[in-house]
């Protein structure tokens, strides 16, 4: 049977998450659904990264073998037809018949939006967290030059099961404002659960003074569990793309 990639795009509040679970809807779940509504037989979906309950994305990567005579661009045509309105494919093409998006994955990029000014946005209200205060940007931007390289960012996370490492490669992070809007982008090989957003809440704490930068690289350093946040909220936070060196090109 044929094994296509495709790039999804999705909506994350009514989502428990992106990986299927008994508790309420994923978009592994609905992918699934449509799949087998296609073909008429189940079709397992294999996403690129787990998200979160309410965490958007616009290039996470699935890959599925179904039995169809199907063409890629049919496929997704067919999918989208089939997926809820908030869920879309685009870009879907034919893989190699071992394809992993997890495993094969070189690099992923995430953004953590945040409107910063008194005023509610209404517009953004899925998609940015909404913070009032004064925030001293530049400390932000400082704080945040802790984070390149290759080191250990348990703190960004809970205690994790034993055999896996919290040790990950930034190969990018930063801090930019753009009118009332403060947007905190990070690449790296790997993260680990809640991480971009405990660095997040932790950037915002910086910025209300009440946290000092020297302070948010010691944490870092200390690598206790946990110990760096506070979380910021989930629907501030998008996958923006899963990079590979080969094997299918988002």
């Amino acid at each position: 049977m044929p094994r296509f990639a495709a790039t999804v795009s999705y909506d994350g509040q009514a989502f428990v998450g992106s990986q299927r679970q008994s508790n309420g809807r994923t978009v592994q779940g609905e992918i699934e659904r449509a799949l087998e509504t296609i073909s008429g037989q189940f079709a397992r979906s294999d996403m690129a990264g787990r998200t979160d309950s309410g965490v958007h994305a616009v290039g996470q990567v699935a890959a599925f073998t179904v039995d169809t005579r199907l063409d890629a661009t049919t496929l997704g045509r067919a999918l989208n037809a089939h997926l809820p309105v908030d869920v879309a494919v685009r870009n879907v093409a034919p893989v190699v018949e071992d394809f992993d998006p997890r495993r094969w994955a070189r690099k992923r990029s995430y953004r953590y939006t945040i409107w910063n000014a008194p005023g509610r946005a209404p517009l953004l209200r899925r998609t940015a967290w909404h913070f009032g205060g004064n925030l001293d940007v530049p400390a932000m931007q400082q704080a945040a030059l802790a984070l390149d390289g290759e080191q250990d960012f348990i703190a960004c996370s809970g205690p994790l099961e034993p055999g896996r490492t919290s040790v990950r490669t930034v190969f990018r992070s930063g801090l930019y404002r753009e009118g009332d809007t403060l947007q905190f982008e990070i690449e790296a090989n790997a993260f680990l659960p809640q991480m971009v957003r405990r660095l997040t809440g932790a950037l915002v704490s910086v910025g209300r003074g009440a946290l000092p930068v020297e302070e948010f690289a010691a944490t870092l350093r200390r690598a206790v569990p946990g110990t760096m946040g506070p979380t910021a909220p989930a629907h501030g936070l998008c996958l923006i793309n899963v990079y590979y060196d080969e094997g299918y090109s988002p």
